[in-house]
C-alpha cells in the first residue's frame, strides 16, 4: 500500500474512532459509566478525571454510583457533576454518590439524536478533507515521477473506497446511537 494512502487510512480510523468515543457521552437515558467522561475534578489544585478520583459504576439501569477514594472528595465531586450541566443530580450518603439518570423526553431526544447527526456528519467532513489530502499527496509523487498515471488513478480509486467505507461506518454508528437514544 502506498504511504500516502496508509497515512490517509489511519487517519480515517482515527477519525471514526473519535466519533464513536464522543457519542459515547452523549444520554441515551440508559446509566452509563461513559456519560461522566467528560467532568474533571478538582483533586488537590490539578483537575483530573472523574475516574481517576474514585471508583464509577453502573448500579442499574437508570443509577450510576461514584465511590471516591477520598471521602473528603464528596462534595468536590457533586458540585462538579451539577456544574458539568448534564441535567444529573447526584445524591450524597456522605462516603459515596448515587447519580439517578432521569428519563429524557421525547423533545429531549430528538435534540439528541440532532447532536448526533451534526457530530457524525463533522467526522463525515474530517474523512473527506483526509482524502483530499491523500489525492494531494497522490498528485505530488506523480508529478515527482514517483508514480506513474495509471498508478495515480488507482491509488485514487482506492483512497476513494477507503473514503465511502469510513463514512458507512460513521452512519451505521450515527443509526447505532439513534435507535439508543429513541429507545424508551
Amino acid at each position: 500500500m502506498n504511504p500516502s494512502v496508509k497515512d490517509a487510512k489511519q487517519r480515517m480510523d482515527k477519525s471514526v474512532e473519535s466519533f464513536r468515543t464522543e457519542i459515547a457521552t452523549i444520554r441515551t437515558g440508559k446509566a452509563t459509566t461513559a456519560l461522566l467522561d467528560s467532568i474533571r475534578v478538582d483533586f488537590y489544585g490539578t483537575p483530573s478525571p472523574l475516574k481517576q478520583v474514585g471508583n464509577v459504576s453502573v448500579l442499574d439501569v437508570h443509577t450510576l454510583a461514584i465511590t471516591p477514594w477520598d471521602k473528603t472528595m464528596v462534595p468536590v465531586i457533586e458540585k462538579a457533576i451539577l456544574t458539568a450541566d448534564l441535567g444529573l443530580n447526584p445524591i450524597s450518603d456522605g462516603t459515596n454518590l448515587k447519580i439517578p439518570i432521569p428519563p429524557l423526553t421525547e423533545e429531549r431526544r430528538k435534540e439528541m439524536v440532532k447532536i448526533v447527526k451534526k457530530l457524525g456528519e463533522d467526522a463525515k467532513v474530517a474523512i473527506r478533507n483526509i482524502r483530499r489530502d491523500a489525492n494531494e499527496h497522490l498528485k505530488k509523487q506523480e508529478k515527482e515521477k514517483k508514480v506513474s498515471e495509471d498508478e495515480l488513478k488507482n491509488l485514487e480509486k482506492e483512497t476513494q473506497k477507503l473514503t465511502d467505507e469510513h463514512i458507512t461506518m460513521i452512519d451505521e454508528h450515527i443509526k447505532h446511537k439513534e435507535k439508543e437514544i429513541m429507545e424508551v
